[in-house]
C-alpha cells in the first residue's frame, strides 16, 4: 500500500512499535525515517521509558529529516498524572530540499497509520519542539 503520491510504504514494524508505545508504555519514543532504498518508513531507533526529553531531542540528526512520537507525561493543575503522544515532523531547515519534499508528501499517509496520536508538531529548528512548547500543547 504505497502513497500515491510518493509512493512510500510503511514498515509493519512502525505500526507494531507505536502500538506498543500506546498500549504498553514500551518505550519513550520512537523515531522513523524513509528509507529511500526500500521506499518505505522504517523504525530507526525506540527510546527506553527511562530516557528523557532531553535523549529524544538529541537523537534527531541536526541536519536531515525525520518522523517521531514522543509520550509526554504530565501533572495537570488539579495534580492528575496524565500522557500525550506527540507526533514530531522534523524538518531542518539544513536538510536537503528534496528529502523536506518526501517527507511532506508522505506525512499525512503515515500518520494515517498511528492511530492514537493525540498533538501534532511541525519543528524546522529545535527551538519549535522544546519542552516548553510540549508542555505547553500537552494541556
Amino acid at each position: 500500500m504505497a502513497n500515491a503520491a510518493s509512493g512510500m510504504a510503511v514498515n509493519d514494524d512502525c505500526k507494531l512499535k507505536f502500538l506498543e508505545l500506546k498500549a504498553k508504555r514500551t518505550y519513550r519514543f520512537i523515531i522513523y525515517k524513509i528509507e529511500d532504498k526500500l521506499k518505505q518508513v522504517v523504525v530507526e531507533k525506540v527510546g527506553e521509558p527511562t530516557m528523557t526529553y532531553e535523549d529524544f531531542t538529541a537523537s534527531l540528526p541536526a541536519n536531515e529529516c525525520r518522523y517521531a512520537i514522543y509520550d509526554f507525561d504530565f501533572v495537570t493543575e488539579e495534580n492528575c498524572q496524565k500522557s500525550k503522544i506527540f507526533f514530531i515532523a522534523w524538518s531542518p531547515d539544513t536538510s536537503r530540499v528534496r528529502s523536506k519534499m518526501l517527507y511532506a508528501s508522505s506525512k499525512e499517509r503515515f500518520k494515517r497509520e498511528l492511530d492514537g496520536i493525540q498533538v501534532e508538531l511541525q519543528a524546522t529548528d529545535p527551538t519549535e519542539m522544546g519542552l516548553d512548547v510540549i508542555r505547553g500543547r500537552a494541556t
